[in-house]
């Protein structure tokens, strides 16, 4: 069978791990609130109702993406861009490329910073295999001005980072939601979550300290996954409704 991503890629074991996801959105949310075209998640009302209900959402596209057969892989692609095309005609407007631009290289860039923060950094080939798989969805879903290559990758990321970001009424309340639906502890641990892999404009434009206060407590973390103990951890960290999805996310989801 082929499949999107190959067995053995660092894809697999990045997208395979339950902590390491939750650095991705935990990086993602705090750089979603600072979008310019973060209006395009509030429009349906779903993101600010009930924002991990979407996170779990979303992780559950990319993980059937990343663990799928090529045909498995190119359906969900083409229902994510089919959701999307239905928000549009919903609007009467298009979401413009770079938007989606910027979502494609939040995953790039988060899935290799949240793994370099729990694990061990990357090396070039591998940090190039994270930006083929998902510049391949991005092409499926028919993007167009994608870089051709890591390289043209990093210099167009920091552009993104340059143009399309800015604080708003949005970051505000996005922000405000995700206390809302954490709590005061829960929402904390997120915030130092966010310092320890947002790159430094994010942390500029949302006023972030530049080391996380939680970093000591990395490593403690780490001991508790050889024994087996994490999943207990991330079940304080995130609320009890979302038992099972916590779960699932050491889980394959083929």
């Amino acid at each position: 069978m082929d499949f999107f991503v190959k067995e053995g890629s660092i894809v697999r074991e990045i997208w395979g791990k339950g902590d390491t996801i939750l650095f991705i959105f935990a990086g993602s949310a705090a750089e979603f609130a600072l979008n310019k075209a973060v209006d395009w998640l509030y429009f349906t009302g779903r993101l600010p109702a009930d924002p991990l209900g979407r996170l779990f959402s979303t992780v559950a596209y990319a993980r059937q993406i990343v663990f799928s057969s090529l045909e498995g892989a190119h359906r969900t692609i083409d229902k994510m861009a089919h959701i999307h095309a239905a928000v549009e005609n919903k609007r009467g407007a298009s979401i413009p490329d770079w938007a989606y631009r910027d979502v494609l290289f939040m995953l790039i860039d988060y899935s290799i910073r949240a793994y370099e923060v729990l694990e061990r950094k990357l090396s070039l080939p591998e940090k190039e295999e994270v930006f083929e798989v998902f510049n391949r969805v991005g092409l499926r879903m028919g993007l167009t001005g994608l870089p051709t290559s890591y390289l043209a990758w990093v210099q167009m990321r920091e552009e993104h980072l340059q143009q399309d970001l800015a604080p708003s009424h949005y970051t505000h309340d996005l922000f405000k939601q995700y206390q809302k639906h954490l709590g005061l502890v829960r929402y904390r641990l997120l915030l130092e979550a966010q310092v320890m892999v947002v790159p430094d404009r994010v942390k500029d434009l949302l006023g972030f300290r530049k080391i996380s206060l939680i970093t000591p407590l990395l490593q403690a973390y780490k001991v508790t996954r050889t024994l087996k103990l994490d999943w207990f951890l991330k079940s304080i960290i995130l609320p009890p409704a979302y038992k099972k999805e916590i779960k699932d996310l050491d889980s394959n989801p083929t």
